[in-house]
């Protein structure tokens, strides 16, 4: 069906119904207007909709039913890695200890919070090879953008003025824009035919005019940056920093270390290597990991421990100062804690492991039917490109709307933009080789479907609560009323 009678929660109102009882007030009742005062008062009642408790917990779990979330099915956004989140980490995160908590208590009264905050920090920078960490920024856009302040810092407590920033042409979209919003000007630089940075065109392009050198690894094509060392000697021989996007580090863990590979900044994104909730517009977890060099540089406050207790560190004439208001989005740290405490270093070595398994096995299953954009041993991600089919006119964008009537979240499509029709997919560790199994099914006949009933796959979705929507108009005239 096309579409679900699903009609609005105003519609459902009707006048006198509650879903709620009181008990009888047992103190002196004030009028309103001596509370706040007249002027603050509404000229009339808000026009609240008006239903019974069974109406509205309908209403919403009909509408989560219509979503599709990672406990729904399988989730392969390249990039965005949308692990499954156990379970144990909302129960721990829920606990009234941390839920409780003010974030204007002193500090002798939230030791329980600092010492996780420390530990954090302290095993994040281990499983990075960082030496200093900060838990403050709340996404991976601010995780970069905190990253390249630390740099911009650094370079003008030295005296050196660097205008530019490196980045190939695979960089995330985020990256360009932190950098012009930091008041540097981004620099795009080529990727071999190898889909990996090239060490002697980044020499030819590198001069001291430059401060960062800023890559993913691996990239966004799936690839280990074979010569990463080479150009992080590059980048450090004419006096530039590294930064590292860590929105790939779901490959890495317990594997390789960035900081040992010659990185000075890197990003986590708690909300994806380690699986605090994430979609939606939030929350996330953007932790930064620097080198001593840039530690001085960090945000405030700084979690620190002397013989006696845990404390905010102030004390950092060289800081950027504060990015967020208090000390970041804790809830995530609870859960990023819990889920790191349960793996233990040899789990969250399995975790890398089994993503990068459960990637291949994907990608050599899907290779016959599709094309492949680079023959490479993939990471954690591989990237196709529906070439094939768009010569029997599907589209990549076609095969994303068709599985969804399979109840799949298609993958990050048209992105790295140096792909053709490029399908990004990464499966994560968290899927079994039955649901990877029934993804690659599901792929094989989209691929049949458009060489033998094209039709099919061009007017997809059909079995989804709205069909397929005119994208351009809708984002031109917004308009989320219920038609019927």
């Amino acid at each position: 069906m096309n579409n679900v009678d699903s009609p609005l929660i105003f519609e459902l109102s009707r006048e006198g119904q509650k879903g709620y009882s009181l008990p009888k007030c047992d103190v002196p009742e004030l009028a309103m207007e001596k509370m706040i005062g007249s002027a603050n008062l509404r000229a009339q009642d808000a026009a609240l909709p008006e239903v019974s408790e069974n109406e509205i917990v309908r209403h919403y779990i009909r509408l989560s039913t219509m979503n599709h979330h990672i406990d729904k099915a399988i989730y392969p956004l390249g990039s965005c890695t949308m692990k499954y989140n156990p379970k144990v980490n909302e129960k721990i995160s829920a606990f009234p200890g941390w839920t409780e908590l003010h974030p204007f208590q002193p500090a002798r009264t939230a030791q329980g919070a600092l010492h996780l905050m420390h530990d954090l920090a302290r095993m994040l920078a281990e499983i990075a090879g960082m030496e200093e960490v900060t838990l403050q920024p709340t996404s991976g856009a601010q995780g970069e953008f905190t990253g390249i302040q630390l740099a911009k810092a650094h370079f003008k407590h030295i005296g050196e003025k660097r205008v530019n920033v490196l980045l190939p042409d695979s960089a995330h979209g985020t990256n360009p824009a932190s950098v012009a919003m930091s008041g540097y000007k981004p620099v795009q630089i080529k990727s071999s035919d190898q889909g990996i940075l090239d060490p002697a065109v980044l020499e030819k392009t590198l001069d001291e005019s430059y401060a960062l050198v800023m890559l993913t690894n691996p990239n966004t094509l799936g690839l280990f940056e074979r010569e990463i060392k080479r150009v992080c000697e590059i980048a450090h021989g004419k006096g530039a920093l590294v930064y590292m996007d860590g929105a790939n580090l779901n490959a890495l863990m317990g594997i390789a270390r960035p900081g040992d590979m010659g990185f000075d900044i890197l990003h986590i994104n708690l909300h994806k290597t380690f699986s605090t909730p994430h979609g939606g517009g939030g929350p996330g977890g953007g932790a930064v990991g620097v080198k001593k060099l840039l530690a001085p540089y960090l945000p405030l406050p700084v979690v620190c421990k002397d013989e006696k207790q845990y404390y905010f560190d102030y004390d950092r004439p060289l800081s950027i100062g504060r990015l967020h208001t208090f000390y970041g989005n804790f809830g995530m740290m609870v859960r990023a804690y819990t889920y790191i405490l349960m793996h233990g270093a040899t789990g969250l070595r399995e975790v890398s492991e089994a993503a990068i398994i459960n990637a291949n096995y994907l990608k050599e299953k899907l290779r016959k039917r599709y094309k492949l954009a680079y023959d490479y041993v993939c990471q954690h991600e591989f990237v196709l490109s529906g070439d094939i089919q768009k010569k029997l006119g599907v589209k990549t964008s076609d095969i994303a709307k068709r599985l969804l009537d399979f109840g799949v979240h298609a993958p990050t499509t048209y992105f790295p933009l140096i792909v053709s029709e490029a399908l990004m997919i990464e499966p994560t560790e968290t899927e079994s080789k039955r649901s990877l199994d029934e993804f690659v099914r599901i792929m094989l006949q989209i691929a049949d479907e458009a060489e033998t009933n094209p039709d099919i796959v061009k007017n997809a979705p059909q079995n989804t609560p709205v069909a397929r929507l005119d994208e351009a108009l809708a984002a031109r005239e917004l308009n989320v009323s219920y038609q019927g």
